[in-house]
């Protein structure tokens, strides 16, 4: 009894923290575009601050982890994976969604980024010949019904705005990226745990953000002021650090399948918060579009035992 009731309890904790992390990660789009209207910074100058601001707890995250008993060394080529993965999953897939957010809402960015399931289930069938279910056939007919449905519904509201669409491929492209990235994820860290592959994977990134922004950034922009520092800030600690920690735990204490069931709360957080806090409408497309999109989500992460991280 006694047994059972702490397994409730880890249990209950584990949903609590991962719902956190959920939110906290939705919360990227809200502050990128904050960032972008009270400050004009470009989308390579923001990303730049969001991986140098997380630098250091990847740093420590890294340090810890190869230090760790089971720790096992990389071969120079899982070395060159990590590398790769880290400028295709984190770098680039983060710069197109940063561009991508210049010029869509922030609720139609999480909608079509939460596509990244349906691409990992195509990717793994065209690449690696993995059987597509008949759930997932579903699962990709209702998400992409969904997206085509707030999709239209949204450019009704957004006629004035003629880079709508450039800005839904930049997105799309970033959903592609972080879903190549996670089929490749898939297979590294069940040799490399969790928190290291993360932590390298990052400082990859991080490295690659660096160097584009050194040779094409605008260095105009570097003038922290006190309100792109606190952006800077908050979107390295809040959007990126903290929760990655929290949907990682949530992880451990109730598996990949539950922890994929209480992000899918991403999508709706965010439209909510667009609502509130940037003044994005809410309109009977988006809502009905959203829910096909989660129950596609849903369906595919059911049965799905391989760890994901969840979306940047």
């Amino acid at each position: 009894m006694i047994k059972q009731s702490a397994k409730n309890s880890g249990n209950f904790t584990g949903l609590i923290v991962a719902f956190f992390g959920a939110v906290l990660f939705s919360t990227k789009a809200i502050m990128v575009k904050k960032a972008f209207a009270d400050t004009g910074v470009p989308a390579l100058t923001l990303l730049m601050l969001r991986m140098v601001f997380s630098l250091p707890f990847y740093i420590v995250a890294a340090f810890f982890a190869s230090r760790q008993q089971e720790n096992v060394k990389f071969t120079t080529k899982e070395w060159l994976l990590i590398a790769f993965l880290g400028i295709l999953g984190y770098y680039l897939s983060s710069l197109f969604d940063f561009m991508g957010l210049q010029y869509v809402s922030a609720g139609i960015e999480r909608l079509i980024l939460f596509l990244y399931p349906t691409f990992v289930v195509l990717i793994n069938s065209i690449i690696f010949k993995q059987l597509v279910t008949r759930n997932q056939k579903i699962a990709l007919l209702l998400t992409y019904a969904g997206i085509g449905i707030a999709y239209f519904g949204e450019i009704q509201l957004t006629e004035s705005n003629p880079n709508f669409i450039w800005g839904s491929i930049l997105i799309f492209i970033c959903s592609l990226t972080y879903a190549s990235y996670l089929v490749g994820s898939g297979r590294l860290i069940p040799k490399m745990g969790a928190s290291k592959f993360t932590a390298y994977v990052m400082l990859a990134a991080t490295v690659g953000v660096l160097l584009h922004f050194f040779v094409a950034g605008d260095y105009s922009h570097v003038q922290l002021s006190a309100s792109l520092t606190v952006y800077g800030l908050l979107l390295a600690v809040f959007a990126t650090v903290i929760p990655s920690f929290l949907i990682a735990y949530g992880m451990k204490k109730i598996g990949a399948n539950n922890t994929a069931i209480v992000t899918s709360i991403g999508p709706v957080s965010t439209i909510l918060q667009a609502h509130w806090i940037l003044g994005e409408h809410i309109f009977i497309a988006q809502i009905i579009g959203t829910l096909l999109v989660i129950a596609g989500v849903l369906l595919i992460g059911w049965k799905q035992s391989t760890p994901e991280i969840a979306p940047s």
